[in-house]
Parts: C-alpha cells; structure tokens; sequence
C-alpha cells in the first residue's frame, strides 16, 4: 500500500481535484474488457502535463510503486489492469488534436482522442485516417498505439504502426523522449517508436503522437454476401485476394454471431445463413466499378445464395452496423463472452475456421466467430458462464486449444488485441526463447525497478504456470510472481 506521505507529494503534484481514491472510484479502473478481475489500485490520478508524469515516475522509483496508464479501458487483454501496490494513471482526458497538417499529411493529437472523432475531423479536410477498430467510437488513440490495434480496413490500410510518424514520450525513467517527426525519410540510429509501439505501457506513457493520414479515396462500394456453408465464404476470401483485388475490408460472421446480431439489432439478416461476408472497396471510381463486378462474380462462383449491394453511404454505415455490434451481441447472450484473437497467414484462414468448429463441437462450447477474414485474423468469442466451473474449464481448454492451431497454422496468438495477462502463457512458445530474452533485456533496461505495468506481456520472473487467473486471489498470485 502506498503511504501517506507518497499520496501527499501526488496530491501536491498533480492537485487534490486530480486524486481519486475513494474505494467505489477506484472500483471502476479495476478492470478492463477482458475476463480478469484485479485488485484495486491504491489511487486513480489524472495528470495534466508530461512534466507533471515525470515527476509522478521519478517518485514511483523511488518508493517502488507501479504505475499503470488507462486510456479507455477497452482492451481485451488485460493490458490495463493494476496489480497490488499500484496507482492507475488516467490519460483520457487528454483530448485534443492539436494540429492537422495538410501539407504533410499528418495530424499531431494527445493520446486521450477517440478514434471515431479523429476520423471525423480529418474527413472534413478530406483525408482519412485508416486504423479503424472495432471500439473506434470509444477507444483512445494512445491505446490504439499502445496496442497496436488494427481494425475493419486492416487488409489494405494496414493497422496503427503504419500510421505513427512520431511520439512524446515519459521513459520509465522519467525522461521525456522525443522520436520520429514529419520527414517521410528517416533512417537515423535505431527506430525508437517501432519499440514503444504496441509495447503495451510497459515502455513508455504516450503525451504526444503524431501520426499520418491519407487522402480519402474518391467511392467505395460495400457488399454483403450471404453463404450456405462457412467453408464457401472461408474460399471466396481466398479468391478475391487471389484475383488481385486488395478490398478495404472483408470481415466474416458465422451463424452464431449472426443470429446474435439479429436479435440485437433487428435489421432483418437471414437466420438460416451460415456465413456473412461484409466487403468493401474504395479507390478511384472505374476501378472501384471493376472490382465491384469481379467481387459479386467472385462470391456466386463460391455459392453465395445473395450479395446486398448498399446504393448509399447510409446504407453502406447499415450494412457494417451487422459487424460493428458482433462483440455486444454475442456478450448480451450469455453470462460470459471469452473475446479471443489469433491470426493466421491468408492462406490458412479456411483452415483455422474450420479448426475452431471443431474445437467448439469436442468441448461442447459454443462460439460465435468474426472478424478482418481478409488478413486473417479472427475473433472466436467462448460463450459460457464463469459460475458453471465445468462449463468455464471447457471454454478455456478451447481457448488454449485454438490459440496453439494458430500457432501451427504459421499464425499468431494476438493479431490486435495485444498479450496482456490473458495470453502471455502461450507467448514463449509462439516466439521462442531468443526473443523472450531480448523482450525481457529490454524491459529491464529501460525500466530497471519494473515501474511500468509490471506482469504484462511476460513475466521478469519465471513465469506463473497454470489456468487463468479469474478471482483476486488468483491475481494476486499471478501478480505476486510477476512483480520484482
């Protein structure tokens, strides 16, 4: 627990309006949108300036307390939950866009932004800004960096770490670092932001990012095409990739999620459809035109029973609502939704499809999939309920299950939503000793007392063997092994 005199030296840094630390207020930053309950942190503060987290740093190393930055607390993988001895530092209020440059293509914001209003804002200059997550409506853009998240037009926009030019940094230290800036050619000494993107707070706090933005393309034209079987849409992603069309989007939904979605939103999709493929391209008008012909002929080729032109922009936002509201439809339907996301090369994207429905069948788990198809990358969501230990045991064998046929696919246990707590188990087998050496030499090198999110990503000391940590108590083992 942090003493008093350390809680008073916080209050006179960053304000006593600043400070929370009534036990209902700190309650509300003891978790995240993953499964995993964690302890309380000792306080909630909401600095102002980068100075002033400098300062709050210098004092964490010395009193040897952890500090854990939040944005929006939407992620999947734990990636913002306190540990013991801890205080949870805010940075959501920082919220403004600073600059847009037009002349660079590049927009300079602070790191409590939400995605969807930065989208909209650049729009009205008349350039996008591509990474497009599913939570873009709630999600900040120093969480986007923090995790490198991706989104519904990662197949040909690529995710956040194509889009970060620079970024003010606090070090673990307490230093502040400056990297990258507006030159479109830079190859000077090491590539520092590469390093602190997706690092998951266990590198740096973000104060400043400034990041690209494109043109906006001059149409698109989005579809949905319905499918009797999943394996029919599973080949058609294949077959548009293959026919050198690059979609901004092709994201798929099975029959669990589709029949979740219907009795969410009511929006009248079939119930007896197996799968949904929701597609999109964009570009200069002729091409668009081309690709869209190839794209329908494409998916009747591969036996989809329909394809759903939208004639409009209001209607193409009806047709995405289908894919945006998957995670909240299938959450409502049961006690508990296990969100997952594993990645596989394009090729293989059949395959693990098929490779989770029969996970799903031998435990006797229902899971409801979607996600980007088109780069591979899926959400299979465990619908169980954490009360029916019998029930919840199977979820997580299947969890583990899909996660190392991934790992066999040439794919990977997280495509976006970062490793977190919840997947570090499987990480060293993914990537192999090596790597985890080099992961841990440079976190302990940049941040020697473990300041920063301690216990994320992977642990300094062996790891905690074992099932998910659900309850306090077992998180507060996990993270009693993974502090140092």
């Amino acid at each position: 627990m942090i003493d008093k005199t350390t809680i008073k030296k916080i209050r006179e840094i960053v304000g006593s309006e600043n400070v929370l630390d009534s036990p209902e207020s700190r309650l509300a930053y003891s978790y995240d949108s993953s499964p995993i309950n964690a302890p309380l942190p000792d306080l909630v503060i909401r600095p102002s300036t980068p100075e002033q987290i400098s300062q709050i740093v210098g004092i964490a190393n010395e009193e040897k307390f952890c500090i854990i930055p939040r944005g929006s607390g939407t992620g999947l993988s734990g990636g913002s939950l306190p540990s013991e001895n801890s205080i949870v530092l805010l940075t959501n209020h920082w919220n403004r866009i600073i600059e847009i440059d037009k002349e660079n293509l590049s927009v300079l914001v602070e790191p409590g932004v939400i995605t969807a209003n930065l989208q909209t804002e650049v729009e009205k200059y008349g350039f996008i800004y591509p990474p497009d997550p599913g939570s873009a409506s709630i999600s900040t853009i120093g969480g986007n960096v923090a995790e490198n998240a991706g989104g519904l037009r990662g197949l040909k926009y690529g995710v956040t770490k194509n889009y970060v030019l620079g970024m003010e940094v606090v070090l673990p230290t307490g230093e502040i670092l400056h990297t990258g800036g507006k030159s479109v050619k830079d190859v000077a000494g090491y590539n520092l932001k590469d390093v602190l993107i997706g690092s998951e707070g266990t590198l740096g706090i973000f104060t400043k990012i400034l990041l690209k933005i494109i043109p906006k393309p001059e149409t698109s034209r989005t579809f949905l095409a319905f499918f009797p079987t999943m394996d029919d849409a599973a080949k058609t992603v294949s077959a548009i990739i293959a026919a050198k069309i690059t979609p901004s989007m092709i994201e798929l939904l099975d029959n669990t999620t589709i029949r979740c979605v219907e009795d969410y939103t009511h929006i009248g999709l079939p119930l007896e459809t197996a799968a949904i493929l929701l597609i999109e391209v964009d570009g200069k008008k002729a091409v668009v035109d081309d690709d869209a012909l190839l794209v329908i002929e494409i998916c009747k080729r591969h036996n989809s029973t329909t394809v759903k032109v939208a004639q409009d922009d209001r209607e193409s936002m009806q047709l995405k609502a289908a894919r945006r509201s998957a995670y909240a439809s299938l959450a409502r339907a049961t006690p508990t939704t296990l969100t997952e996301d594993v990645a596989v090369p394009r090729s293989e994207i059949a395959r693990l499809v098929e490779c989770i429905r029969e996970v799903g069948k031998k435990n006797d788990v229902r899971i409801g999939t979607f996600g980007h198809a088109g780069d591979g990358n899926l959400h299979p969501n465990y619908m169980t309920d954490k009360r029916d230990k019998a029930a919840f045991a199977r979820a997580e064998k299947s969890i583990i299950e899909v996660e190392e046929a991934a790992i066999n696919l040439g794919g990977t246990i997280t495509g976006e939503h970062g490793v977190g707590l919840y997947k570090k188990r499987l990480l060293e087998k993914m990537v192999g000793s090596p790597s985890m050496i080099m992961m841990r030499t440079l976190k302990q090198m940049m941040d020697p007392n473990n300041i920063l999110n301690p216990g994320k990503i992977f642990d300094l000391k062996p790891k905690c063997e074992g099932p998910l940590p659900t309850d306090r108590e077992q998180i507060k083992k996990f993270e009693e092994v993974a502090w140092i």
